[in-house]
């Protein structure tokens, strides 16, 4: 991407901008796979995301539907070009329609980040619990690996109630057609349990071992354009058998049958020690920082733009939503267990300005003690985000995206967090007030 830098004043610049054809495809790729995943369109096997919108949705042109995201992707390239870390997300000025094959010039107004000062730089005084590790976790997630191993074995004939276990056979019918997915021979099943819908339950209690019943029942499915219906089962159920849940004993000799990689069932608990420790000191750190940040907002002197609270904002609201998408919650009723509209705007106006000077104080701390980042440092910001995720890819993924400026910026702040924490006077609770 060919980008030009214009100075307008101190606080804002001009960027003219020309992406090339190939940078115009991979936005339109990302904006197509984007919609996808809105829409619930699933891939298919040599076909491409605009091929399967226009059988399943009818559109015959998916480019034109996501030009303004397929732009708007473009615009953190330009950013990164020059690494300028905006104010507030800049809007996109085109000079021409967007063209697959084509290149593509537009325009970028931003508002550049100030350089806002601290009242002093002297360290923070801040209170922390102790630091301590809950043994008990370990057990817990023994108890739960346990579980994960349970065996189920006859067990004396009654007849049956919801939370039983038994071993049935299905013979499952729709539209009469055999559904393979459901019939079985034989398989142990928990009433009570939500594997199977609440019909079927209820047909199943009050049998008993040698008891066979037919009946039907209703279930969520989907048709062959993915839209949600109910499916109505014919089935026969036999009952063979009450079973009794047995959960193993994790020992040694369990450990070496089951686990033979690990010496001992002491390797083991280690081993499970360490990696939720990891999580658990993980979570302490960013604790302490966060103790430590907020020390910062109190010193934090100026003003901040109204562009800045609108834009942190919105940011912050499409996260709650994604989220809460992800949880398969309604925004409205989120709102309504946060205190309704009125307290959960002024929690939401709140949360908004502590981001933000939270963040502008940490800008000031990495700037006054000259500190800098390495490779290190941002493939640490990098894990930061997503553990789960190998940092060295993370980071990579996030540069070829044209986030690198923003994964940078919060590389400088996790550092200036950091040097804060370890030079804070810090006072340590006992057990009983932490």
């Amino acid at each position: 991407m060919k980008v030009t830098l214009k100075k307008m004043g101190t606080d804002k610049v001009r960027l003219e901008c020309v992406a090339t054809p190939n940078e115009v495809n991979n936005a339109l790729h990302s904006a197509q796979l984007a919609f996808a995943q809105n829409m619930g369109l699933r891939p298919e096997e040599g076909k491409t995301v605009a091929m399967v919108a226009q059988e399943k949705m009818g559109i015959k042109n998916l480019d034109s539907i996501v030009e303004a995201d397929a732009i708007a992707n473009l615009v953190p390239f330009a950013l990164d070009k020059k690494n300028i870390s905006p104010l507030y997300q800049p809007t996109p000025e085109p000079k021409e329609a967007l063209k697959r094959d084509r290149e593509f010039a537009f325009g970028l107004t931003v508002a550049l980040k100030p350089e806002y000062e601290l009242t002093s730089y002297e360290p923070v005084e801040i209170t922390l619990p102790k630091y301590a590790f809950d043994e008990s976790l370990v057990d817990a997630e023994l108890t739960k690996m346990a579980q994960g191993y349970t065996t189920y074995v006859k067990g004396e004939d009654k007849v049956l109630e919801s939370g039983d276990s038994c071993l049935i056979a299905i013979e499952a019918f729709e539209d009469g057609k055999r559904h393979d997915m459901l019939s079985t021979e034989g398989r142990t099943y928990v009433l009570g349990q939500g594997y199977m819908p609440e019909g079927f339950d209820n047909q199943i209690v009050g049998m008993k071992p040698g008891d066979t019943k037919s009946f039907s029942f209703e279930g969520p499915s989907f048709d062959d354009d993915f839209n949600p219906i109910t499916q109505t089962i014919d089935c026969t159920v036999t009952v063979k058998e009450v079973q009794v849940p047995t959960i193993p004993e994790i020992n040694d000799e369990w450990v070496k049958t089951t686990m033979p990689w690990y010496p001992s069932y002491e390797m083991l608990r280690e081993d499970i020690r360490r990696n939720i420790e990891r999580s658990y000191r993980a979570e302490y750190d960013n604790y302490a920082r966060n103790v430590a940040a907020d020390a910062l907002v109190k010193r934090f002197q100026g003003k901040i733009e109204d562009e800045a609270y609108e834009n942190t904002r919105n940011a912050l609201v499409a996260n709650m939503r994604r989220s809460l998408q992800q949880q398969g919650m309604e925004w409205d009723d989120f709102v309504k267990q946060n205190g309704g509209e009125q307290q959960f705007g002024m929690m939401l106006m709140l949360q908004t300005r502590q981001t933000l000077v939270q963040g502008f104080a940490l800008d000031a701390i990495y700037r006054h003690e000259k500190l800098s980042i390495t490779d290190k440092d941002i493939e640490a910001a990098c894990a930061a985000m997503n553990p789960q995720i190998n940092p060295k890819q993370m980071r990579k993924q996030i540069e070829e995206s044209g986030h690198g400026f923003a994964i940078r910026e919060s590389a400088q702040r996790i550092k200036a967090n950091d040097f804060v924490l370890k030079n804070a006077k810090i006072t340590y609770l006992e057990d009983a007030q932490a």
